[in-house]
């Protein structure tokens, strides 16, 4: 099948370099900052600011190599980021401050 349909690099089901290695299925305890990128990402869609399929647009379109680093709260926040740049809710120069400040 891998074969057969050329995939995206977030499509992983059924992709035969990842059917060996075990999946996880204990729940998870979501961390500080996973409640919190959660709870950012509610807020804009609240406000109208980002839908749910920008976000999932967004994680899709990070480089394969990041895709793969980052963990999945990382991701969301990265969409969150790149959609709120594009839509000029924030700038670099505010972002670049923020990051520095923390």
């Amino acid at each position: 099948m891998d074969k057969e349909v050329q995939r995206a690099h977030h499509d992983l089901g059924g992709a035969s370099k990842f059917m060996c290695e075990p999946v996880d299925i204990e729940p998870h305890a979501p961390t500080g900052f996973d409640r919190e990128v959660d709870a950012l990402r509610q807020m804009l869609a609240a406000k109208k600011l980002m839908t749910v399929d920008e976000l999932r647009r967004g994680i899709e379109a990070i480089p394969e190599a990041e895709y793969h680093r980052l963990s999945y709260y990382q991701r969301w926040i990265r969409s969150i980021t790149d959609t709120l740049l594009r839509h000029g809710v924030i700038t670099e120069t505010e972002l670049r401050a923020a990051l520095e400040g923390s």
